[in-house]
């Protein structure tokens, strides 16, 4: 029918092996280490490693005190270099977040 069906099998394209999961998973693990020594304690930060259509699907989040959550997808092919930018945008994105988050509360009479 559609190639949509439960039962229509999973795409042979983009499958990973085990070994190049467990070192996505140990890249993101250091990309969400790296996060957490930019920023103060009060920031939650976590990855994700989904299944997605085609191949494993990479996500590093922030959950900052004030504002909402900052997150990006995680290429499989990304470079350290390009991880490693990836870690401090993120980190300056949360950190500007709490920024715009702070900077939009009306100030009260004292």
């Amino acid at each position: 029918m559609h190639g949509n069906t439960p039962h229509a099998g999973r795409p042979t394209e983009g499958q990973f092996t085990p070994e190049q999961v467990e070192t996505l998973r140990a890249d993101l693990t250091a990309m969400t280490e790296g996060v957490r020594a930019l920023l103060p304690a009060e920031f939650a930060v976590g990855s994700e490693l989904r299944e997605g259509l085609d191949g494993p699907e990479a996500t590093v989040a922030i959950q900052p005190p004030v504002g909402p959550v900052v997150s990006t997808g995680v290429p499989t092919d990304a470079t350290e270099e390009e991880r490693t930018a990836l870690v401090h945008e993120l980190a300056a994105g949360a950190a500007m977040q709490v920024k715009h988050a702070i900077d939009d509360v009306a100030p009260t009479a004292g």
